[in-house]
């Protein structure tokens, strides 16, 4: 039985650029060792499969046996990771710093105590530069290693120097690992259960930033102390829904590259990833130009060799810029228009299906949803929630619910209304169970069981009373959820004024932008 992308081997082979397997060729066949152009026939091989099919593999491999292919398959893979290690060195500072730490231990070995010295020197001269202290660490104990068995050049000084570093760096390193664990416990918060539901939560991630924050921590000035500390405060604040402090750190993530553009090249993932949180608090603000001028910003940062020669980086700027465009055409009302990214984004999903993890797939296929929702393809709508109410996976209860929120309002749209009373009574129980019901999912559920015995000419007195009840909520920090995810209070506009959901949202944007510039 085939199975894509189980083998670790396999998804390596598969993840190589055209050029990356070309290198490898010219690296692998310096050798003509008969062990290597054995493991050139298992690359080809692995290469031409669409699944990893051992039994189909051995077929191809005449003359291997099983015990054998596991002994091949591990010798190809250490080889095609020294083949990129060859590769990207001169792209990679971390690879630059580890290579020339591996040569002062060579030559360490070797006796030569003073070249190593001088190595590490540079080595820590050019990780000063970049600020990676973590390399320090080892860099210094190699150093003491080699002034404590060996007289090398004034002892005494030395000792002095090397003691003082070493407690400066894990000081330094101490704070780091604080800051960094902070910023990485609240994105795993929300990753799994998106925005604060309610007070508790809130409650529950305040005490917890109160508990880990270094008291320090503000005061801190070097680079990565200010990223991990921004980042913190970003998903503090997106947690908890305070937009404007959201947009505040999401900026100053920003801000702290473009002040320092070294580090761009340095931390360019950190870098994607701040621009894609500055876009979505625009978005959250529904600040239109600044949307706009950043999204033009990223796009163009996206097209630098920075970022298209990087299969990490240039994924990422995939993912985060599609998002961006979904957003925009929801901010400007044109879910039609928007419906043509969709072909590029899915081919794309399918292409990077190795790269991309279970949470963007989520997102994307909420964000496609609600495109066609919004563009009054209620059945498509449809096919794409069924595929993340379909998948259980946990992660992010906030999409999972309002995925099967929205799916039953797909249906209401379409009349099913002999599903539509057993299918709320399922959402409202998954909902409850999530601790996700809201007073705007309250009010929702109780129109939807009034409607089902009212007919569709006569609801409009329920319309306009549903859209008072939760017109009062929409400033309401805990209630905000529901108008981010699915926009209800347009969806009943819409129901009520006769319009579609897109002519609406359209019409706020309009006034909004004419308010703006006058």
């Amino acid at each position: 039985m085939s199975n894509r992308f189980t083998d670790t081997l396999f998804q390596l082979i598969h993840s190589l650029e055209k050029s990356e397997k070309r290198h490898f060729k010219l690296y692998i066949k310096r050798s003509s060792a008969k062990e290597n152009l054995k493991i050139v026939q298992l690359f080809d091989a692995l290469s031409a499969m669409n699944d990893y099919d051992e039994k189909l593999l051995l077929k191809k491999l005449t003359g291997t046996e099983k015990p054998q292919l596991y002994n091949l398959k591990t010798h190809l893979y250490k080889q095609i990771l020294a083949s990129l290690r060859l590769l990207k060195s001169a792209d990679s500072i971390d690879l630059q710093l580890n290579e020339q730490f591996d040569y002062a231990h060579i030559l360490y070995k070797k006796g030569l105590f003073l070249q190593s010295l001088r190595l590490l020197d540079r080595a820590k001269e050019t990780a000063r530069v970049n600020q990676k202290f973590n390399f320090l660490v080892q860099v210094l104990a190699l150093e003491k290693r080699i002034e404590s068995l060996h007289v090398t050049r004034g002892m005494q000084s030395r000792a002095e120097i090397l003691s003082g570093e070493a407690i400066e760096i894990s000081t330094k390193i101490d704070m780091l690992t604080r800051l960094s664990n902070l910023s990485l416990q609240l994105y795993s918060w929300y990753i799994k259960n998106g925005h604060a539901r309610n007070e508790k939560d809130e409650a529950g991630i305040i005490d917890f930033l109160k508990k880990s924050l270094p008291a320090n921590a503000n005061e801190q000035t070097g680079f990565y102390e200010r990223l991990y500390l921004y980042q913190s405060y970003t998903w503090y604040a997106f947690i908890r829904q305070d937009f404007l402090m959201y947009y505040r750190y999401s900026q100053k993530w920003v801000n702290l590259f473009d002040n320092q553009p070294l580090m761009i090249r340095v931390e360019t993932g950190h870098y994607i990833k701040a621009m894609h949180n500055l876009l979505n608090a625009h978005f959250d603000l529904r600040n239109y130009q600044k949307f706009e001028i950043t999204l033009k910003k990223f796009e163009a940062f996206a097209q630098t060799d920075r970022v298209k020669d990087h299969d990490n980086f240039r994924i990422q700027a995939f993912i985060y810029i599609s998002g961006a465009k979904i957003n925009q055409h929801f901010i400007l009302g044109t879910f039609k228009e928007g419906l043509s990214l969709v072909p590029f984004i899915e081919e794309k999903l399918e292409e990077y299906a190795l790269f991309i993890d279970t949470h963007r797939v989520l997102v994307f296929n909420y964000k496609i949803a609600t495109l066609y929702f919004g563009s009054g393809d209620y059945e498509k709508c449809i096919d794409y929630l069924q595929r993340i109410i379909n998948d259980n996976v946990e992660l992010r209860n906030d999409l999972q619910c309002y995925a099967r929120l929205l799916h039953l309002m797909a249906h209401y749209e379409l009349g099913n209304f002999e599903i539509i009373e057993s299918l709320s009574r399922s959402v409202y129980r998954f909902m409850a169970k999530m601790e996700n019901l809201t007073v705007i999912e309250e009010e929702m559920f109780k129109f939807l069981r009034k409607s089902f015995h009212i007919s569709r000419f006569k609801l409009k007195p329920e319309f306009e009373k549903f859209l008072q009840k939760i017109k009062q909520y929409e400033k309401s920090r805990f209630e905000t959820r529901a108008f981010a995810y699915l926009d209800i209070i347009s969806w009943v506009e819409s129901n009520l004024y006769g319009k579609t959901v897109s002519e609406i949202i359209r019409d706020k944007y309009l006034k909004s932008k004419k308010r703006i510039y006058n």
